[in-house]
């Protein structure tokens, strides 16, 4: 039996879902632990290019039982259209199971995500305004809906009136938007509850079987370490926990029974939105970085700032997350650049620290103290193991293990699943 986990180590976008879809192939179930979907992963298969946002990876593999496990918001809506998409595409998604007790974003949780960001202004958060906060805060408050409640037609319209009752206020008088119609919605949603009906299961039984039967089980994270509700750059995160240990909450699963964490990393940095970026390169550097690597946002388009690799960062993700091993990609794009810089500490008030701040305020202060490396500017594209890299991107390679003190398993060297060196 082998119980994986994948998570992101900086501040998402990393490439999970090319590791996840390698992963799956001998897997027997891929469960989705946390989030929504404002996170999206971009898979290329046999020169197929699949957009995800909730479904879990492993649906591109046949015979996979993939779930959306209960830390999951689910916007019945996108769902469905991402069933129908990969439907269109020949993708079977007869094998999705949706937990029945993950929550289901409502209109009303899109609309107050975008007024509440309107609302802070210059202290905007950067939120994707696809309800996953309002979502998640409905559930921590107690008045959230559930997928159960969802497919239980008398519940469910009673929830959503009772809802109603408060949200229309909060939304007309607060933030000065229109109210909504709690019938409209009552029949808008029971349209995809009927559609969705046959998916949904409890989900934590049959992954507690699964680990029973001693089944290989992939778990696969949204977001990253530094977007977590609880250790990442706060407020300037998202509303769950990608870190590993949210799949003990996510998908029902006792620590003991998870045998493997791999960290997810690209060979620089990049993040979508607002809030602290110590080795940010707001130039021609970043500017470069962000063309060769093409970063920009699966599910907004967004333009994604880029700046050096921060191995404090790794460092603090591999600690909190009881890495096992790293996965790294764009090994290939950052060694188009004649010179590479790693960021191996952070220098504040006159000291060398290697910790990471909780404090913004703090973190401000840091400035990044760089090792220099060369790049290794040639077409390593088709490279098949780690004795064919270069002998500056080994060098590379091994420095960031020694500072995150774990070792490297996976080495993207292109966009393609067949693009990864297996060390």
């Amino acid at each position: 039996m082998a119980t994986r986990v994948v998570v992101g180590t900086q501040w998402g976008d990393e490439g999970k879902g090319k590791y996840i879809d390698m992963l799956a192939g001998d897997s027997d179930m891929v469960v989705r632990f946390s989030g929504g979907n404002n996170a999206g992963h971009t898979i290329v298969a046999d020169g197929v290019k699949y957009a995800l946002h909730l479904i879990p990876s492993g649906i591109l593999h046949k015979g996979k039982t993939c779930i959306i496990g209960n830390g999951v918001v689910v916007d019945p809506a996108v769902l469905l259209k991402e069933m129908k998409g990969l439907n269109e595409k020949g993708v079977s998604t007869d094998n999705l199971l949706i937990s029945d007790r993950a929550h289901v974003i409502m209109p009303y949780h899109k609309e107050l995500d975008e007024l509440q960001e309107k609302f802070r202004g210059s202290n905007s958060i950067g939120t994707t305004k696809r309800g996953i906060g309002p979502a998640y805060s409905d559930k921590t408050e107690r008045s959230g809906i559930r997928v159960c409640d969802l497919i239980d037609e008398e519940v469910f319209a009673q929830k959503v009136r009772a809802n109603l009752e408060v949200k229309n206020l909060i939304i007309e008088k607060v933030y000065g938007g229109e109210k909504f119609d709690a019938e409209q919605i009552i029949s808008e949603y029971s349209a995809y509850a009927k559609e969705l009906k046959k998916h949904v299961v409890d989900t934590n039984d049959i992954v507690f079987d699964a680990i029973e039967a001693g089944k290989n089980i992939l778990f696969e994270g949204a977001q990253a370490t530094f977007l977590d509700l609880d250790f990442g750059t706060y407020p300037y995160v998202t509303s769950s926990n990608p870190v590993a240990g949210g799949v003990c909450t996510g998908a029902g699963v006792g620590p003991v029974s998870i045998n493997e964490v791999y960290g997810v990393l690209k060979a620089y940095t990049s993040r979508v939105g607002a809030g602290p970026f110590p080795t940010e390169q707001d130039n021609e550097i970043g500017d470069t970085i962000r063309e060769l690597g093409w970063e920009y946002g699966t599910t907004t388009g967004r333009p994604r700032r880029c700046g050096w690799l921060d191995a404090v960062m790794i460092r603090y993700a591999a600690r909190v997350n009881g890495l096992t091993a790293l996965a790294i990609n764009h090994v290939d794009t950052i060694g188009k650049l004649d010179k590479i810089k790693l960021c191996v500490a952070y220098k504040k008030d006159g000291a060398v620290i290697k910790h990471f701040p909780s404090s913004l305020k703090e973190l401000a202060k840091c400035e990044p103290v760089y090792e220099d490396f060369d790049g290794w500017n040639v077409d390593i594209s088709n490279v098949k193991t780690y004795d064919g890299l270069p002998e500056n991107a080994k060098k590379y390679l091994k420095r960031i293990e020694e500072l995150t003190g774990v070792k490297v398993k996976f080495i993207g060297v292109g966009k393609d699943r067949e693009q990864t060196i297996t060390v």
